[in-house]
Order: structure tokens, then C-alpha cells, then sequence
């Protein structure tokens, strides 16, 4: 397939946002166009949301389950950008879809975890994006695996896009109950010290998997002085069609984010020393030795039972 055109009609851009926080909001899935339009307004009636997102196509992990609407979703998030004047964020994982997210004017993309874990995936969206300037956000991979990340980072810079950046999103990890993806800090850290000159946004709901844990991941990542989240919102959450149990309205995502509100949204340099990232390593295998107490007692009572 071809490079995309490198013509993109639109006002957002990363170097906006330098001076202040980044947030990136909306639902896990495009639903209906009524939900895509009502979740648009309601978020920009918060005043804290720069970025309206939705998924499109929906990486699942076993078929069967809802897969996103497609192409026609694209056209709902037009409306909803005519609306509220919100830029537009995508996740893409194949060379068409990055097609017709730029056919619709979509203002950003993001490379899904399972993407960012497969170098031929990372390789052939690189290839259709060659010269093309939109911002792309790379979140780390399934697996803890640095390398990965880097990896997807280098093989965009190659193509020639200049407005790349990280999303933390946690990784999948055998030892983690508190968690849907462990958040593994020390990782997200290390790619933040090699690469300070990229913005670094924190994904709590991916990390959380559920409402209530939201706030525990936002404030540390705030207090890491991370450059801005993305967040799940919906209009109407217990009633979405995927992943309900961690998306909120967005009344409730301008409440979480009053930590942001409260303190002043200017961006400092951001290093990590290797004591901080050490330390967040030190909490790391501490949670995992009491998981693996706790599964081995779990065992043993069964084991006891079956005999």
C-alpha cells in the first residue's frame, strides 16, 4: 500500500501543549451516533477535555464480542467534531484503517498495545504514514518489554513523523490482581528518561479496569508529572457495549481530574534519578511476592480440600 497523503486539515498539534496538560477523552467504543454526539457535548461542556477519542475497531480478545462499528463510526465522530469543534483521536492497526482515518480528517492516531508488541504491525502503519504529519501516540506494549516500546518508537521516527508520542496504559503480567494491567511505573519511567523530550500521557482506565480505581492511578501519575491522561467517558456507562466497567461520565471525569484542576497545569522539565526508579521496582516485585503468597495459600487450601 501506498504512504497516505501527507495533507491533513487540521488545527491540533502536540507543540500546543508543551505548557500545560493533555486530555484525551471518550468513549471505549463509538456506539451509535447519538452516543458519539452526546458524550462530544457533554465533554466539552467540562472544559477540561482538548481531545475527543472513540474506538472505531476494536482489537478484542476472542471473537464474538463486540468489534467496533467500522468505517461508518467515522462519519458520527465528523458530526461530532462539526459540533463541538473537539479534535479527533483513533486507535489504527492496519495500513487501511490509517487510510480512512485520514480520508475522515481524524487530528490524531494512537498504535494499540497489541500493535506496539508486533514489530511487522508497527512496520507496515510506519510505511503508510510516511510523510504524513499528524501526531501518533504509541502505547506500551502488552508485554513489559521496553524494548518494544523503543522499538515502535524508532521504527515512526524512521518513517519521518515528528510528532510522536508515549501513552502508559500497564502491561499484562501473571502476578497482578489489583490491576487490569499492572502499571509497572519503573518501566514507564525508564522510557520517560530516554526519551524526555516526548510527552508521556497516562492511561488510568486501561490500567484500573474499573471506576474506582481511577483516582489512585491519576494522582500518582500527576505526581510523576506526567504531560496529560487519556481517559474512557461515556455518556451513559453502565450501558456501554464494551469495557463499562471502566469508562465514567464525563461529570465524574471533571471530578477525578480536580487534582489537575487544583494545582498549577505547567509542565516542568521531567527526569527520573535512578533511586525513584528503583524504588518503583523494589514496590513492583514486593507486590508480586505477595500475590504469589497469597495464590500459594489459595492452593494449598484447595489441595487440602481435595484430599
Amino acid at each position: 500500500m501506498q504512504a497516505a497523503s501527507d495533507s491533513i486539515n487540521s488545527n491540533f498539534h502536540l507543540s500546543h501543549y508543551h505548557d500545560r496538560k493533555l486530555v484525551i477523552s471518550g468513549p471505549c467504543s463509538a456506539e451509535t451516533e447519538q452516543q458519539v454526539m452526546a458524550t462530544a457535548q457533554q465533554l466539552l461542556q467540562t472544559g477540561i477535555v482538548d481531545v475527543f477519542r472513540a474506538g472505531i475497531w476494536k482489537p478484542r480478545t476472542r471473537p464474538g464480542s463486540f468489534e467496533g462499528v467500522g468505517t461508518k463510526g467515522l462519519y458520527w465522530l465528523q458530526q461530532a467534531k462539526a459540533a463541538t469543534g473537539l479534535p479527533l483521536a483513533i486507535e489504527v492497526a492496519t495500513e487501511q484503517q490509517v487510510e480512512d482515518a485520514l480520508r475522515f480528517d481524524i487530528d490524531a492516531l494512537w498504535i494499540g498495545a497489541r500493535s506496539t508488541a508486533n514489530p511487522f504491525s508497527v512496520q507496515a502503519l510506519a510505511n503508510v504514514l510516511k510523510g504524513v504529519d499528524i501526531p501518533v501516540f504509541i502505547k506500551n506494549p502488552t508485554n513489559p518489554d521496553i524494548a518494544l516500546w523503543m522499538g515502535a518508537l524508532e521504527r515512526l521516527e524512521h518513517a519521518g513523523l515528528k510528532q510522536l508520542a508515549l501513552i502508559h496504559r500497564g502491561f499484562s503480567t501473571p502476578y497482578n490482581a489489583s490491576y487490569r494491567n499492572a502499571p509497572l511505573w519503573h518501566i514507564a519511567m525508564e522510557m520517560k528518561n530516554r526519551y524526555p523530550q516526548l510527552m508521556m500521557l497516562n492511561d488510568p482506565s486501561h490500567i484500573s479496569g474499573r471506576r474506582n480505581g481511577l483516582k489512585e492511578i491519576v494522582e500518582k501519575a500527576y505526581n510523576l508529572n506526567y504531560d496529560g491522561f487519556i481517559i474512557e467517558a461515556h455518556h451513559d456507562p453502565d450501558k456501554a457495549w464494551s469495557d463499562a466497567a471502566q469508562q465514567i461520565t464525563p461529570e465524574v471525569l471533571n471530578e477525578l481530574l480536580n487534582i489537575t484542576q487544583s494545582k498549577p497545569l505547567v509542565q516542568k522539565p521531567c527526569s527520573y534519578s535512578s533511586k525513584e526508579i528503583i524504588t518503583q521496582q523494589l514496590h513492583h516485585l514486593k507486590d508480586e511476592l505477595q500475590y504469589l503468597k497469597d495464590k500459594s495459600s489459595a492452593m494449598e487450601a484447595l489441595l487440602k480440600d481435595a484430599i
